[in-house]
């Protein structure tokens, strides 16, 4: 009998979020699941771990069919090492984040705890996926992409992914229908211009709320936010070491000691 593959599952947005239920149901469709994920939101959080608090993972039951489920007070990085050193017996096959209430396309990848966590699989050599779906609300219909985001799933664990190298994975908020296939993509040159609401409260001290538009400044038709914008799901191979090798001959030509 073949042995099922393991598969942790994660997320940022916490445990009981609608993206990651489903996630949970498509996942158990290919293989054995442990759920290790944060007991509230974390969204926004990069990769940041805990390091001046105690960290707890505590067992929970939320949906019948799941065979272990975590919950984790640290963030979306934290469940992913307390996950392989302490839930887990054997590293897992596979590691699943999201799916996100929201876009994880362009220069988000950088700021998403979704994609932190699956990095931090990834720098422990644990094929991963990040999956976001564009649409923010919490009554999302994450429904319409579940045969896609079964077949990335089953495609990496059938392949594998080179070393250093996790997907991030952005879903239309589009009908089943109207999704027009899965294009391979560069992440697209954009950013976010931000502004600050500035406010005072009764007590006289300012505070503020961070605000802002994202602005698309890539014109070409192989980036992430091009293939969203026409109806595909895009999948962008990421990679942690974050050196510009092309700028190390450049600097070595500077007159430095």
């Amino acid at each position: 009998m073949t042995k099922k593959p393991l598969i942790l599952i994660t997320n940022d947005d916490g445990i009981t979020a609608p993206g990651i239920r489903c996630l949970i149901k498509i996942m158990n469709e290919i293989g054995d699941v442990v759920v290790v994920a944060p007991d509230s939101p974390q969204s926004g959080m990069g990769h940041a771990v805990t390091l001046n608090s105690t960290l707890y993972c505590e067992p929970i039951h939320i949906d019948d069919g799941v065979q272990k489920e975590y919950t984790c007070s640290g963030t979306p990085a934290d469940c992913v090492k307390i996950a392989k050193y302490e839930v887990l017996k054997r590293k897992p096959d596979l590691c699943v984040s999201g799916i996100n209430h929201g876009s994880n396309s362009s220069i988000n990848v950088i700021y998403s705890g979704t994609m932190s966590a699956a990095v931090e699989a990834g720098i422990e050599g644990i094929p991963a996926i990040g999956f976001s779906l564009l649409d923010f609300s919490w009554d999302a219909n994450f429904e319409e992409a579940r045969d896609f985001v079964k077949q990335i799933a089953i495609n990496v664990l059938k392949n594998g992914l080179p070393k250093g190298v996790v997907l991030n994975v952005n879903i239309p908020k589009l009908k089943k229908e109207a999704i027009k296939g899965i294009k391979i993509c560069r992440q697209a040159q954009a950013r976010w211009i931000e502004e600050f609401d500035k406010r005072t409260n009764p007590q006289g001290r300012n505070y503020y709320w961070m605000t802002g538009k994202f602005v698309n400044e890539d014109g070409g038709d192989d980036s992430d936010e091009w293939a969203l914008a026409n109806g595909y799901i895009s999948v962008v191979p990421i990679q942690f070491d974050l050196t510009a090798y092309h700028v190390i001959p450049h600097l070595e030509k500077w007159k430095m000691k």
